[in-house]
């Protein structure tokens, strides 16, 4: 039996990078000898074991075959006699194919040293074919290291050409493809994601909304900007990418994606306000129309949601900065009416409704007021 070091850890040691996960391979053993050891089997469709001590995972040697399309059907095979050198020829990329002795000793079959040193993302095998999620992995890694300086070597991008032709990736179902898109969404170099997606053709079959040229432009610059925002949640993220489309177009491509319901809402706001935001005049702002926004954008009850919406709207609409600080002093006027307050006074029912309106907009007409002078 022989324990090898897999994968990204491998990678990202060579990388000079902080490892953060360590997975291993185990070859030359059966399922009975790792439980006799200790081990805790994890793995329904194939053999994976828990460590009894550090708990990390260690899986038997395996190879893969395709039997159908998309990423389903997989015949897995595992067993003493499968060598290290096929367990690492399933993978996906070079660079995440190399593997350390348990003396330190490198085993690189597929030269993933040297496409880390020219810093290039380059598939193991046309084997690589067989799995469309593979796309998006290639991407999010994209995104991940292109501050190092990586992209995607020619031959697998012509590769990945031919699997969105070939229609693999109408295969993908959205749960999976929100998985990867939520990961893409936190790397490092969010918008590379995107644009491999868009240079390979997979980007007119999971979002063709942004494919324009304008719209994709409009995508990138603001989700640069709401990324740059280091503490952005996943919601944030999201609406910055849809932010370029209408309402309507917005929603059914968030629905469509299974994006859950705060990136859903987040999304509907930004593409909302858009319009209405342009409409304000800066000059002579009217406090209902800044107060019928706060109302749309259920300020009273979700504040931190209009935070978010108009940190993204910062960013989708730079050229507005006045409109959207208007909006902004008028939260923080309004914000201010206390309905206990109203309620000792004696107003009751739809009465109180009226009132904590009226007081709402006298103090944002008063904060305006005190803006323009």
């Amino acid at each position: 039996m022989q324990v090898y070091l897999v994968g990204g850890a491998v990678r990202d040691e060579l990388l000079g990078l902080k490892v953060k996960d360590r997975d291993w391979v185990v070859v030359g053993a059966t399922p009975k000898e790792m439980l006799a050891n200790g081990f805790k089997q994890v793995g329904a469709d194939f053999p994976v074991f828990l460590h009894p001590r550090t708990r990390e995972e260690y899986a038997l040697a395996r190879t893969e075959r395709k039997q159908g399309r998309g990423y389903h059907g997989f015949t897995v095979y595992s067993a003493p006699d499968v060598t290290l050198e096929q367990d690492l020829r399933r993978r996906d990329l070079t660079v995440n194919a190399m593997a350390k002795t348990e003396g330190g000793d490198l085993v690189d079959p597929f030269d993933g040293q040297r496409d880390i040193e020219d810093r290039k993302l380059r598939h193991v095998s046309e084997a690589f074919t067989e799995d469309p999620l593979r796309i998006l992995r290639i991407a999010r890694f994209a995104a991940r290291f292109r501050p190092l300086g990586f992209s995607v070597c020619d031959q697998t991008m012509a590769l990945m050409q031919s699997m969105v032709d070939s229609g693999e990736v109408d295969q993908l179902v959205p749960e999976r493809v929100w998985q990867e898109f939520k990961r893409a969404l936190h790397e490092k170099a969010p918008e590379a994601f995107f644009e491999v997606l868009r240079d390979c053709g997979a980007l007119s079959v999971l979002i063709p909304e942004i494919e324009p040229s304008h719209a994709f432009s409009e995508a990138m610059e603001t989700l640069q900007c709401v990324h740059n925002q280091a503490d952005a949640d996943t919601d944030e993220r999201f609406a910055a990418l849809l932010s370029p489309l209408e309402e309507s177009v917005a929603l059914a491509r968030a629905k469509a994606l299974k994006a859950p319901n705060d990136c859903q809402n987040l999304a509907r706001l930004v593409t909302a306000f858009t319009a209405q935001i342009r409409g304000i005049d800066a000059q002579q702002p009217e406090a209902k129309v800044l107060l019928d926004l706060l109302d749309q954008a259920d300020f009273w009850r979700r504040p931190e949601r209009f935070s978010a919406l108009l940190r993204v709207l910062e960013c989708s609409l730079p050229g507005d900065s006045g409109p959207l600080s208007l909006l902004r002093k008028a939260s923080e006027a309004a914000s201010g009416v206390d309905p206990k307050v109203l309620l000792a006074q004696g107003y009751k029912g739809k009465e109180l409704g009226s009132a904590i309106r009226t007081e709402r907009m006298k103090r944002i007409c008063d904060a305006v007021a005190t803006t323009n002078d």
